[in-house]
């Protein structure tokens, strides 16, 4: 499971009641280019093609738990399974994004170190840690 380095802005947005956990739609996406942490919005990443199993603007995942406990906040997404119906790649970087919001603010993404080329019949999970979910604030 590779770990998730939340966005900059992410924090403002949902203090700032930009972002609702708890009812939003989120998204995970791929891209081949290194994010910033200072990127803001989903038009701010390069997105790998869409084909063959891998849907531009990337796949939904569902808010399983949006709570706090003893004052610490978890988010925790279910899984995303993509299916190759082809080749889908490289791709090193997955981007969390909220999908609700107007210009699709930026979360968390995750660098798996190496690209990624998945061939027909893979399937690539992405982890969203159902244990300690995908973010934790305190």
């Amino acid at each position: 499971m590779a770990a998730f380095t939340k966005f900059n802005s992410f924090i403002e947005r949902v203090f700032e009641g930009e972002i609702l956990c708890a009812s939003h739609s989120f998204k995970v996406a791929f891209s081949n280019t290194l994010p910033l942490v200072t990127n803001n919005n989903f038009a701010d990443i390069t997105e790998i093609a869409a084909g063959n199993g891998y849907t531009a603007g990337g796949h939904a995942s569902s808010v399983l738990s949006s709570a706090q406990t003893a004052g610490i906040y978890k988010l925790v997404l279910s899984d995303v399974a993509i299916v190759a119906s082809g080749s889908i790649g490289p791709f090193q970087y997955v981007i969390v994004y909220d999908d609700t919001h107007a210009n699709d603010a930026l979360v968390a993404f995750a660098d798996y170190v190496t690209p990624i080329t998945l061939i027909n019949g893979q399937i690539f999970v992405v982890d969203l840690d159902q244990t300690n979910g995908l973010l934790q604030a305190s």
